[in-house]
Order: structure tokens, then C-alpha cells, then sequence
């Protein structure tokens, strides 16, 4: 019989009871009618980063998630792994990309993606607290699963910062209700197994993770991982909150498109959510 949380020495404690800045700032724009739209810029990618996330922020984004590269990038297809060892070839660390957003003044919420080996490396405290000082208020670590948050979380919360969960399309019922309940910020459903990047169509396991998250929750819901333009941007939305946009939008930036290109990307998909 496998240990218990409790008696491995491990607990997952309550979420704050209220939202923080970031969901505060999705759930005012749900209420205005606007579909969500948060897009993924690799920080450090080259000096004109802090242009793309001005650009896609002026494009119509919501909110955005800030890349910080690691060399392990697990959950991260071609696209967002070629993006973030150009960004370390570059010298971007957690520290200098976090040092860059003090100067950022984007206009919508900010998150940070990376992976949880950053934050134990550097301790929970310090770096809760420089992303906190740096403007970012949500924090997404795809390898770190409900049962080890606690560390983290117990960290995060008293620094402000909301800790978004992933949903993922194979757990079953029972789970669900408990990565929501720890989730802040949004409810990150991901849409469908595997790495990120550019699909031709939009997985069906999109739409019914989205659909299972709705039954139980009033939190933002917005799909992940497979969504790449506006059209499909537009389908998701028709069940979840609104999307995330990474792969898409950075194979546009590591192409040298630049923040035009950025920009003119997000405006499509923003045209195509508004539209529908």
C-alpha cells in the first residue's frame, strides 16, 4: 500500500481565499465579453525581447506569459527549446530576465513559465520575491504536480504570487476539482498530451478537457499546448475562457520577424476571438 501524503511529510496547503491582481484582471475581462488571450514571449531572446512583449500587449494579449530558459525544458517542443538555448547562448538567467521586466511597463498581467529546478535552485522565498519586485504575479511550473506544491505555494502565496495549475486531459474526475481548488490566477488545460508546438488541427481532447474544467469551476479556463492561430483560437474559445499562444508566436520571433511580426500575428488571432 503506497504512503500517504501526510505520511511522507507532505501537504498541499488551502489557496488564498481570494484572487490575486492577475485573476482579478482575467475575471474583469471575461465579465467585459472579451474572450481571454495570453501569449508566450521566451524572455532574453535577444535585446529586442522586451519590444515583442510591448508589441504583442499592444496587439491585443491579455496578459503574458515571460519564458525564464532552462536547459531542460521538458513540456517545450521545437519551436520554444530552439527560443530558449538561443536565450541562454545569449546569458539570460532568471535573475537578468526578471532584472528586464523591472523595465517593461506592458500594460497587462504578467506571469512567469519555467521549470521548478529554477525556483528550488534559487530558494521559493528569494525567487517569489524577485518576481514579485519585478511586476509578475502568476507563475506557471509545468513539472511541479499538485502533490509536491506545498514548498512552493506556501512560498508563493504571502509573495503575491498566484500559482496557475495544469489540468491535463487524462485525469480523471477526481482530481480534477483538486487542481482547481489550488490553482490561482487561471486554470491551465492543457490541450492534449504531448510537448508544445504548431498543430494543422485542433485536438478533440481540447474541447473536452476545457468543457470538464467549466463543470466545476468559475476560475478562467484557457487552453494550452496546441493552439495555433486564430481559427483554432476561436473554436477553443467557444467551450474554454480563451487560449494560450506560445510556439506559434515564437517561431515567428526566432524566424527574425522581430516585434512587427509578434505584433501582427497576435492581432489575427486577437481579430479571430473577437470575431466569433
Amino acid at each position: 500500500m503506497s504512503p500517504t501524503l501526510a505520511e511522507e511529510g507532505l501537504t498541499i496547503p488551502d489557496a488564498p481565499a481570494e484572487p490575486g491582481e492577475f485573476e482579478r484582471s482575467l475575471r474583469a475581462t471575461r465579465e467585459s465579453g472579451r474572450k481571454l488571450l495570453v501569449a508566450y514571449v521566451t524572455g532574453g531572446l535577444h535585446d529586442e525581447w522586451p519590444d515583442v512583449v510591448r508589441a504583442v500587449a499592444d496587439a491585443g494579449a491579455d496578459a503574458i506569459e515571460i519564458g525564464i530558459p532552462f536547459s531542460d525544458p521538458v513540456m517545450d517542443g521545437p519551436v520554444i527549446q530552439e527560443a530558449s538555448e538561443l536565450a541562454l547562448r545569449d546569458g539570460a538567467s532568471p535573475v537578468t530576465v526578471l532584472d528586464t521586466l523591472r523595465t517593461i511597463d506592458a500594460g497587462v498581467p504578467l506571469a512567469v513559465m519555467t521549470y521548478y529546478n529554477l525556483a528550488f535552485h534559487m530558494g521559493h522565498e528569494r525567487f517569489a520575491s524577485l518576481m514579485y519586485e519585478a511586476g509578475v504575479r502568476a507563475a506557471i511550473l509545468p513539472d511541479l504536480p499538485l502533490e509536491e506544491v506545498g514548498p512552493w505555494a506556501s512560498a508563493a502565496d504571502p509573495a503575491g504570487i498566484e500559482t496557475v495549475m495544469l489540468a491535463a486531459p487524462t485525469a480523471p474526475d477526481e482530481r480534477l476539482p483538486r487542481v482547481v481548488a489550488r490553482s490561482r490566477g487561471f486554470v491551465y488545460a492543457v490541450g492534449l498530451l504531448g510537448v508544445t508546438g504548431e498543430r494543422d488541427a485542433l485536438a478533440e481532447s481540447s474541447l473536452i478537457i476545457a468543457r470538464r474544467l467549466k463543470a466545476i469551476t468559475d476560475k478562467p479556463v484557457l487552453v494550452g499546448v496546441g493552439v495555433s492561430n486564430g481559427e483554432q483560437a476561436a473554436e477553443v474559445s467557444q467551450v474554454a475562457d480563451g487560449c494560450v499562444i506560445g510556439s506559434a508566436l515564437m517561431r515567428r520571433v526566432v524566424a527574425g520577424e522581430g516585434p512587427a511580426g509578434a505584433g501582427a500575428f497576435i492581432a489575427e488571432v486577437r481579430a479571430a476571438l473577437d470575431a466569433s
